[in-house]
């Protein structure tokens, strides 16, 4: 039985340049287990705190070497001992350690690199790949990881940046990401071939109409200085018939607006239309793109403290297309159950540093999947090389994830993960196809 005698810390960069935390779990027999935590930018209210240490000197503030210290100090010596195969109660001991409602004490930072880290030298102690050895952790905290019809593994269906706005690409567009998801893709490796098409056409056409198109947004999708957000959608859709594939059909579209970051004193402020809206305005504005164009999902429509907005948006859409609360919800259980009581949104985003814990996070989708609420893992805007959130994806069965474009590597690393799992489970998987 593995068990931990020491966690290492040190600060290192995401791939947005800024300091992270990286720790390290050193069990007895020489296991051993690292993880990054990754960074957002356009963050909930309700996320785990994230411990900066605010030194102007350093990094602009932006250093986290007091999270760093919280964990060789603190997190170390109370870890000591454990068995490192038992997630649920190592977890449990984190939120103990910390004892506040938002992971203040030693940030949220701090925690989630420990919890997986820990599901890292798990997965080497049970000789398992990492996906398997979630399946474990997550069997143990009772959410069951359906497996797919005919399939043991469900392949999740990405959800892919091609446009990038908001807190992503300079706020020149209210909408933050605008997606594609190849939904009639066959397997993991066509929708990847798919995307590829088309983000290679897009950049053709931006690039003959003067747009920018060899710079990146932070998730990699290109970030031209457009007009308008339809112009954004249009130009999608160019790409798309002009890679010979049919809209709302092969490929279809999904938005995250990330509503919070425009909203002021109860009020939508577009820039792009000079123009301040009330949430009925702005929900008939929202209702008129789902109309127009081929849109199956939209994220964070409303802003995360516009729980009368949230409803009324249900009443008109609800039944006819997916939309996913992440600020909303930012993978809290509390407020996930809020939304569910009220009837608010029918799907939930996935960050597990939004939660702190990985096994928090498998509270959060054990709770979605009993009332049939869709779940989307989630990468961050600020990212890391690692490739785990691939395995968490498959190992929890949520069929479908958002990572980001195919231009960085941060993001491509975990696409690359995916297409080895693919391989290596051949038929005991599939592509899961939730829009088709």
């Amino acid at each position: 039985m593995a068990r931990i005698t020491e966690v290492r810390a040190r600060e290192v960069l995401d791939s947005r340049g800024q300091p992270t935390v990286e720790a390290e779990v050193i069990c007895s027999d020489g296991i051993r287990g690292r993880a990054l935590a990754p960074a957002g930018a356009s963050r909930g209210s309700a996320e785990a705190w994230e411990s900066r240490d605010n030194e102007a000197e350093r990094f602009g503030g932006r250093g986290v070497r007091q999270a760093v210290r919280a964990i060789q100090e603190t997190v170390s010596p109370a870890l000591r001992g454990m068995c490192v195969t038992d997630q649920a109660k190592v977890d449990e001991r984190l939120v103990e350690l910390d004892g506040t409602i938002n992971k203040k004490r030693l940030g949220g930072n701090a925690i989630v690199a420990v919890s997986l880290a820990v599901a890292q030298a798990a997965a080497h102690a049970h000789r398992l790949p990492l996906y398997q050895s979630l399946v474990l952790s997550a069997l143990d905290i009772g959410y069951l990881c359906r497996p797919a019809e005919g399939a043991d593994y469900l392949l999740p269906m990405p959800m892919v940046n091609m446009i990038s706005g908001g807190l992503h690409a300079g706020r020149h567009l209210e909408v933050q990401d605008f997606l594609i998801i190849p939904q009639h893709a066959r397997s993991f490796a066509e929708a990847i071939e798919i995307i590829y098409t088309v983000h290679r056409s897009l950049g053709n056409l931006l690039r003959a109409q003067g747009y920018e198109a060899d710079l990146v947004a932070d998730e990699g999708g290109y970030g031209p200085r457009l007009r308008t957000n339809e112009e954004a959608i249009e130009l999608i859709l160019s790409a798309v018939k002009k890679s010979g594939l049919r809209e709302a059909n092969d490929v279809v579209l999904a938005l995250d607006i990330a509503a919070s970051h425009f909203y002021n004193e109860g009020l939508y402020e577009l820039t792009t239309l000079d123009r301040k809206l009330d949430s009925a305005e702005w929900i008939e504005q929202l209702l008129s793109w789902v109309k127009v164009y081929p849109i199956v999902s939209l994220e964070d429509p409303l802003a995360e403290n516009d729980w009368a907005g949230w409803s009324e948006l249900m009443k008109k859409l609800g039944n006819r297309i997916q939309i996913i609360g992440d600020d909303l919800f930012a993978t809290n259980l509390q407020r996930l159950r809020r939304g569910i009581t009220q009837g608010i949104a029918n799907a939930v985003l996935i960050k597990p540093n939004q939660a702190g814990t990985l096994t928090e996070t498998f509270l959060v989708m054990r709770e979605a999947q009993q009332v049939g609420y869709r779940r989307i893992i989630s990468a961050r805007s600020g990212d890391t090389e690692e490739t785990w959130l691939a395995d968490l994806a498959v190992a929890t069965g949520a069929g479908q994830i958002k990572i980001g474009c195919i231009t960085r590597s941060e993001r491509l690393a975990k696409y690359n993960q995916l297409l080895r799992l693919e391989e290596e489970l051949g038929e005991r998987a599939r592509l899961a196809r939730p829009f088709a």
